[in-house]
């Protein structure tokens, strides 16, 4: 992954069942269109149904740091990558776990070669998680979570010091109330390398459209 757009799926009602499949070769199209990156952090139960379905990229919205075999309940890395999963998000603020297992996740996901992408709420956090070496940290603001106001036009300065806190270590990305083209384009002119979306696509009437006019951002 380089500029990477994920869609997270996170756990809404629009994407049960098959329809976690509409939405994934609806982002599909576009990705073709518009020759972008997206990537796509479906459900748990649907990661090997949108994987089999799709050749975008497709990760996990969270693992467990548990060792494979007896460990019920848990989802796996391992597992995770044989129904085609490519990385998995970690940290996020809907999933909270402590520094311990985010440093062992992150090297546990580097051993089988998946992207580790390590959600952070502050720069500080940016920093302390920068030193685990992950692929990517995405900052989001707990408060702007799903609440249609974009990190990027309310707080600038949020991602210019994490890109400073993070240093070269890890590529920033970041989400939190992005709905427009706009929030994403001034993202990326504050230098992050991607982007995480839910609500403002999920949500969207088309998701075709929505998907297409944050993408069209990425530019």
């Amino acid at each position: 992954m380089k500029r990477p757009l994920i869609i997270n799926f996170k756990n809404y009602d629009e994407v049960s069942g098959d329809r976690a499949v509409k939405l994934a070769k609806a982002a599909q199209a576009v990705a073709k269109k518009l020759k972008v990156e997206i990537v796509l952090a479906p459900p748990q139960p649907s990661l090997a149904l949108v994987a089999r379905n799709v050749k975008l990229p497709v990760i996990c919205q969270h693992v467990d740091y548990e060792k494979a075999g007896s460990s019920t309940g848990y989802f796996l890395a391992e597992i995770a990558k044989s129904y085609g999963a490519v990385g998995s998000l970690i940290n996020h603020s809907e999933h909270r776990i402590e520094m311990k297992q985010i440093s062992g996740l992150v090297e546990r996901l580097r051993s089988l070669r998946m992207t580790s992408i390590v959600c952070a709420r502050e720069p500080w956090e940016v920093m302390e998680i920068s030193v685990f070496q992950p692929d990517f940290i995405a900052i989001e603001p707990p408060e702007l979570i799903g609440s249609g106001r974009a990190v990027s036009k309310e707080h600038p300065e949020i991602i210019t010091k994490s890109i400073e806190a993070g240093g070269s270590r890890s590529k920033l990305i970041c989400g939190a109330g992005i709905t427009s083209r706009g929030d994403v384009a001034k993202a990326m002119e504050l230098g992050s390398h991607g982007i995480l979306v839910a609500s403002g696509i999920i949500k969207a009437r088309s998701w075709a459209g929505k998907i297409a006019e944050l993408a069209a951002g990425m530019k």
